[in-house]
């Protein structure tokens, strides 16, 4: 069998294509496996490191804005689509795949479209609550969409062909306990871990206000954290703790500039603070953890906050809007969750609820039944 992966923008496209491509290469070893991403993005990394081949295309998103530059982006990117689809062709012919699906990103609507005209059986995979674009262009034109939400049926008419499945993780997540993880990062017993990252890259304002926090906190805040800048933050951080003399190893606080060793860390967390991507969201929600979530405000069609309402309404999370909170309210509702071990675990038990721990399971049966 040969299968043609695409995806790209973010990781949150990219790693539930790898978890699958993982399991179909589990169920045949001898299966040939290609990934097709958009030039430049992070897919071109994060797909050969897991051993993957990939090729791109030249393709743009659309702007939203309403400027003479916003309208000479989308001439572009109209041209980007007609060049990226006939590339995509190409690949397609090349490859000769059995099957192709998408998991998101703008790159998925030239490549399933060259696909389908190919007539190569094609899937889609929506892990946000509400569709982007790309999956609602792409819904007259492949043969199933998959979703991440139950919540997700409502926005398409044909419903025969759209199933839920859960947004897929990989497979590292089940690698710890709770216990083994605290022992190998030497929390001590009885003290809560919480942990706040924002990306790969980082967020500058919610850089500040973790910088902020760590400093408000007593010398002994009751909690151990770590905090992940992201690649463009960490030295800033740094620089403010060394400016404003606070020795944040002291209270237990553990800076990285990147969290390496993610389903370990967040297998002995006891709260989270996070963006509220989908593909983290499915990590969470599989691993049973209680979250603050703060939905990035640069996201098109603002599904960050959407993703987080759907976690937020069954229980799990707390939603903080960013620019409406200060770091004094953040410390303050972190020590209020800490404080009151119930609504912990039943904050814990609305995650699991959400959960769907056999998502790759599912989407391989899909695949499997487009290939039969």
């Amino acid at each position: 069998m040969r299968y043609l992966f695409t995806c790209g923008g973010t990781a949150g496209h990219i790693n539930p294509a790898i978890a699958v491509a993982g399991k179909l290469r589990e169920l045949d070893p001898e299966c040939e496996v290609l990934f097709v991403g958009a030039k430049g993005h992070m897919e071109e990394n994060l797909v050969p490191r897991e051993g993957y081949e990939i090729r791109t295309v030249n393709i743009t998103n659309i702007s939203r804005g309403h400027s003479m530059e916003a309208f000479r982006h989308n001439i572009d990117t109209v041209k980007n689509v007609l060049t990226a689809t006939r590339d995509a062709k190409r690949i397609v012919d090349e490859f000769q795949p059995d099957v192709a699906i998408g998991t998101g990103g703008y790159v998925c609507y030239p490549v399933l479209k060259a696909a389908n005209e190919r007539h190569v059986p094609t899937a889609v995979h929506e892990s946000n609550a509400v569709p982007g674009l790309t999956t609602k262009m792409l819904a007259g034109q492949v043969d199933r969409i998959m979703l991440g939400f139950e919540e997700s049926r409502q926005y398409y008419r044909n419903q025969k062909d759209t199933i839920v499945t859960g947004t897929p993780v990989r497979g590292e997540f089940d690698q710890y306990t709770k216990e083994e993880a605290r022992q190998q990062l030497n929390i001590p017993e009885g003290m809560p871990l919480v942990v706040s990252v924002w990306g790969s890259l980082g967020a500058s304002h919610m850089n500040g206000i973790m910088s902020e926090l760590i400093r408000e906190e007593h010398d002994e805040p009751g909690y151990r954290l770590i905090h992940a800048t992201g690649r463009n933050g960490y030295k800033k951080v740094i620089s403010f703790m060394e400016e404003e003399n606070v020795d944040y190893q002291e209270k237990g606080i553990d800076i990285r500039e990147y969290i390496y060793d993610m389903p370990r860390v967040m297998a002995a967390a006891d709260l989270i603070l996070c963006r509220a991507g989908a593909s983290t969201l499915a990590e969470l929600t599989y691993m049973g953890k209680p979250v603050i979530l703060i939905p990035s405000p640069n996201v098109t069609n603002n599904h960050q906050e959407k993703n987080a309402r759907v976690i937020e309404h069954a229980g799990g999370a707390r939603v903080m809007l960013e620019g409406q909170f200060e770091a004094r309210d953040l410390r303050n509702a972190i020590h209020e969750l800490l404080a009151d071990p119930e609504g912990l675990k039943a904050m814990s038990d609305a995650m699991y609820s959400l959960a769907v721990p056999d998502a790759v399971d599912k989407i391989t049966e899909i695949i499997a039944e487009l290939t039969s």
